[in-house]
């Protein structure tokens, strides 16, 4: 089984107050040199049988449409935990990971 994972950010362009808060809250904690903070979410999907070409179109469709609001957050969709013999074809996946909204 594999692991596939969805990154959920908001835009650069988009305010973050969940991540302003966080930074704020640091100094106060005793954690400095924290220039920025953007907060998030992390879908992690284990897939029942291969991750080829197909099921990451599925997963990417499913991202776009129901774990992302593409309108204000862009994803990335990574896989993870490949067999043994899919460790090429995962690292080549994850390098074709797209993120949406970014100029192509």
């Amino acid at each position: 089984m594999a692991r596939v994972v969805v990154d959920v950010m908001l835009k650069p362009e988009i305010l973050d107050p969940q991540g302003q808060a966080v930074q704020r809250a640091l100094p106060r904690l005793g954690f400095e040199g924290i220039a920025d903070v953007r907060q998030g979410k992390r879908f992690e999907l284990e897939v029942a049988g291969p991750v080829d070409d197909a099921a990451l179109a599925r997963i990417h469709e499913m991202a776009e449409t129901f774990l992302a609001n593409t309108v204000i957050e862009d994803f990335v969709v990574k896989v993870e935990g490949a067999e043994k013999g899919d460790a090429e074809k995962a690292r080549g996946e994850a390098e074709k990971a797209e993120k949406v909204g970014e100029p192509k």
